[in-house]
C-alpha cells in the first residue's frame, strides 16, 4: 500500500477567536492545526510544535507591527526553518514592505479567502520542502566518507576518493571503467569540480544514446543550411565544453568515423561545424567512460587504437556495489533521507536483517538499483520500520539464491548469528505473505511443525 504523505503542520495565531476558528475549519481538511492567540502561544508553538508554516496575525497585542517584526527576526536568526505569513487590517503598504522586509514569506489583508490562503500555504511547504532536501544533500555531501555526489566509506572507494583528487590537480585525460549504475558520471563531475576547470561548463554526453547523424551534429554542432531543417548555426557539445570539461560517456560506441574526428580535435585542438569550412579553437578537458573491454574492441578492430592511447591516459575504475556492499548502510539511509524529504513522508529506518539481505543480493544494476529499490520503498510502505517483508520479492529470492552459491567470508568476517536470523527470518516473512497470514499453511510450506513455527513466529515477533 503506498505511503500516505503526512500533512503540513500550520499554526493559527490570531487574536480574533471568530476569525481563526474559521480559519482552522477551512483548512483542517488539508492540515493539521495548531492555534494560539497571542505572541505568548507562538513562540511555544514555533519552538516544539516543528511547524511547517505560521498564520500570524500581526496586530495582536499592544506591540502590534513592532512586536510582529521583532518575533520575525528572532526567527531569522534561529535554526526553526518555519515560513511565515503575515495576516492584518492594516492595507498601508509601508506596514507590509516592513513585515516582509523583517522576513515573513507573505503577506495578506484580512479577510481572506480561505481558498487562496490554503495554495498560499501549499507553495510555501513545497518552498520550504526543498529548502530542507537541499539542506540534507549538503550535510551528507559534506561528510567524511564523502566526495562530491559520490558515497563510501570501504577501502575501496577510500581509493577511489584519492585517486580523483590527484588526477584533478592535473589536466591529463581520464577514463573512467566501471559497470552500468556504479556511478561513473559522478566520478566524472566530482573531478571537475575539484579541478582548475571547476568555474566552467562540464557538458556530459551519452555516446550510445543518438545514432551517427544525429550523434555528430551533437558533438560538433553545424552551420545554417548545413542539412534538412539546420535553420540556424547550433553550437556542437565540444564548443560548449571551452575552457571547461567534455565527459563523453559509452565512448566505445563512438562509429569509426566519428573516432576519426575526435581524434583530430585532440590532436589539433580545433574543430570545423557540419556545413562550415572555418577551424575554431577549442580548449577543454577530455574525461570519457566506459563499461566495456577497450581493449578487446581495439583487437576486433572496432575501436581505433592511437585514439585509445589518446584517452587512456590515467585509467579510473570505479567498483561495482558487489565490491562495496558494507557501503550499502550509508547508501540506504542516504536515500532514504532524500526520498522521505523530497515526498512529505517521515523519516524511515530500515532493520538490520533487511540490510543483510541487500548485501547478499548481487545488484546488478549497481547503485542507481539500490537507489530505485529504496524510492520504491519509500514510496510504497506505511510503516516507520522497512522490513523483510517490504523488499521486493524478486531481491529476497536472488539473494537466497546467492547466498546459496558459495559462503565466502567477505573481508570484514560476519557475525554468524545474526546472518542465521535473518535468513531465518526472511523465510518465514516470506512464507507468511505467500499464505496470506495463515501460520498453519506458511509452517508446511517451510516443513515446520506447529509448536516449532509457534516459536519462531514468537522470536520474530511475527
Amino acid at each position: 500500500m503506498p505511503a500516505v504523505k503526512a500533512k503540513p503542520n500550520v499554526g493559527i495565531v490570531e487574536g480574533d477567536p471568530a476569525a481563526r476558528h474559521a480559519l482552522a475549519a477551512a483548512l483542517r481538511a488539508d492540515f493539521n492545526l495548531f492555534e494560539g492567540a497571542s505572541y505568548e502561544d507562538a513562540y511555544p508553538l514555533l519552538r516544539e510544535a516543528e511547524l511547517d508554516v505560521l498564520l500570524l496575525d500581526i496586530n495582536l497585542g499592544a506591540g502590534g507591527v513592532r512586536e510582529a517584526t521583532a518575533l520575525l527576526r528572532e526567527l531569522t536568526q534561529s535554526d526553526i526553518d518555519t515560513l511565515v505569513i503575515g495576516l492584518n487590517d492594516d492595507a498601508k503598504k509601508a506596514t507590509a514592505l516592513k513585515v516582509m522586509d523583517a522576513g515573513a514569506y507573505d503577506y495578506f489583508i484580512k479577510p481572506v479567502d480561505p481558498e487562496v490562503l490554503r495554495v498560499i500555504i501549499l507553495r510555501a511547504v513545497e518552498k520550504l520542502q526543498i529548502e530542507r532536501e537541499n539542506r540534507i544533500l549538503r550535510e551528507e555531501l559534506q561528510r567524511k566518507d564523502a566526495l562530491g555526489n559520490l558515497l563510501g566509506s570501504t577501502e575501496a572507494m577510500k581509493d577511489l576518493f584519492d585517486s580523483i583528487r590527484r588526477v584533478a590537480r592535473t589536466a591529463t585525460t581520464v577514463v573512467i571503467r566501471g559497470e552500468s549504475g556504479s556511478g561513473k558520471e559522478l566520478v566524472a563531475r566530482a573531478i571537475h569540480d575539484l579541478s582548475q576547470r571547476r568555474d566552467r561548463a562540464f557538458v556530459s554526453v551519452n555516446c550510445a544514446a543518438l545514432p551517427e547523424t544525429l550523434m555528430e551534429a551533437e558533438l560538433f554542432g553545424y552551420e545554417r543550411g548545413a542539412f534538412t531543417g539546420a535553420v540556424a548555426t547550433k553550437e556542437g557539445r565540444i564548443e560548449l565544453a571551452h575552457r571547461g570539461t567534455l565527459f563523453l560517456d559509452e565512448i566505445g560506441t563512438l562509429s569509426p568515423a566519428l573516432q576519426s574526428k575526435l581524434l583530430r580535435v585532440l590532436e589539433e585542438h580545433t574543430l570545423v561545424r557540419l556545413g562550415g569550412n572555418k577551424a575554431l579553437k577549442v580548449d577543454f578537458r577530455l574525461l570519457t567512460a566506459t563499461n566495456e573491454d577497450l581493449e578487446a574492441a581495439v583487437e576486433q578492430g572496432r575501436f581505433r587504437e592511437d585514439l585509445y592511447y589518446r584517452i587512456h591516459v590515467v585509467p579510473l575504475v570505479v567498483p561495482s556495489l558487489r565490491e562495496r556492499v558494507d557501503d550499502i548502510p550509508l547508501l540506504v539511509d542516504y536515500f532514504l533521507q532524500v526520498y522521505c524529504a523530497a515526498n512529505h513522508i517521515p523519516p524511515k529506518r530500515v532493520e538490520d536483517d533487511v540490510l543483510q539481505v541487500m548485501k547478499r543480493y548481487p545488484w546488478p544494476g549497481n547503485v542507481r538499483e539500490l537507489e530505485n529499490v529504496v524510492q520504491r520503498i519509500v514510496l510504497m510502505t506505511d510503516e516507520e520500520r522497512v522490513t523483510l517483508k517490504h523488499l521486493p520479492r524478486d531481491l529476497t529470492q536472488a539473494a537466497g539464491r546467492n547466498a546459496r552459491k558459495g559462503f565466502r567470508l567477505p573481508p570484514a568476517g560476519v557475525r554468524l548469528e545474526e546472518e542465521v536470523s535473518a535468513f531465518e527470518r526472511q523465510w518465514l516473512e516470506a512464507a507468511l505473505a505467500e499464505t496470506n497470514g495463515v501460520k498453519a499453511q506458511a509452517a508446511q510450506r517451510l516443513g515446520l511443525n506447529k509448536d516449532r513455527m509457534k516459536y519462531l513466529c514468537r522470536k520474530y515477533s511475527l
